[in-house]
């Protein structure tokens, strides 16, 4: 078989990765072994919402408070491209990992336009939860309605929240009737926060590590995982994000694609924080 050469960026993980290691605040040369993230203390979720709710502010929220960037980096940090900047909406969901509470997170933001309702679906098979982000000036739309059903059909647990509480013209009151009559939320299950000024947002991730099952992991088993986003770059060659079900990867590993009986060389592996953070071996 031919023989290419891969580079991988690891989004979730679990025990057999003992080889990996992870940046735990904001100084890249600040590194621990990843063995201590066993699989009951990794966490995978995503932030979904219709467009316009919230969701890049929430998640530059995550950030700064875990110290992977700090308050002074701009606005909607995970928006890379350039229609992005210029637009201010997500158009490709972008991941990064941090760490809280001596828990390895991986977070995806998801796009919340309906023209890129693909790139949730597909981010969607490599979560164990996501964070149904509604604005409390808007209420429900359509396409919050449309995420909570690609989540409950797929068994991934949902956190409900209302955001920009703080906005003059915030109905909560109303979208927490909304959220019940179409969800099924009680009140005392919605968080309310405000992402942009970092109201209640603690809770959130609070919320998550209680909620958000760990990854299931089937020790000694095969190398699988699953390839949920990739790139090309001229200097590195292809990037796969994936997210690892079994066994484990590490550089220089052969591996094959289920689909394709094609074998690559894997040249590298690092993690999302918030760019591409090689990890040693």
């Amino acid at each position: 078989m031919l023989l290419r050469r891969i580079n991988f960026c690891i989004c979730s993980s679990n025990r057999n990765l003992a080889s990996y290691k992870i940046v735990k605040s904001s100084n890249p040369e600040n590194l621990s072994d990843i063995q201590c993230f066993t699989p009951d203390r990794i966490r995978n979720f995503g932030i979904v919402a219709h467009v316009d709710h919230g969701k890049s502010s929430l998640a530059d929220r995550f950030l700064q408070m875990t110290n992977v960037i700090n308050s002074q980096e701009r606005e909607q940090f995970l928006d890379k491209l350039q229609v992005e900047r210029e637009r201010g909406i997500t158009v490709k969901a972008q991941t990064c990992s941090m760490v809280y509470k001596d828990h390895l997170l991986n977070l995806i933001d998801t796009p919340g336009h309906a023209d890129f309702s693909f790139e949730v679906s597909r981010s969607l098979a490599a979560l164990d939860g996501i964070i149904l982000l509604v604005a409390a000036n808007q209420g429900v739309q359509a396409q919050t309605l449309a995420n909570f059903w690609l989540a409950f059909e797929r068994e991934i647990v949902t956190i409900p929240v209302i955001n920009k509480i703080d906005l003059k013209e915030a109905k909560i009151q109303k979208v927490e009737e909304q959220m019940y009559s179409l969800f099924d939320f009680k009140s005392d299950e919605i968080l309310k926060i405000s992402a942009k000024n970092g109201i209640n947002v603690e809770a959130v991730l609070d919320t998550v590590l209680e909620k958000v099952p760990s990854p299931k992991v089937t020790e000694n088993a095969p190398f699988r995982a699953l390839i949920f986003d990739s790139w090309f770059e001229h200097f590195r060659g292809a990037i796969a994000m994936i997210a690892v079900k079994d066994g484990l990867i590490t550089k220089g590993q052969k591996i094959a694609s289920y689909n394709g009986q094609k074998e690559y060389e894997v040249v590298e592996v690092g993690i999302m924080y918030p760019n591409l953070m090689p990890t040693t071996v």
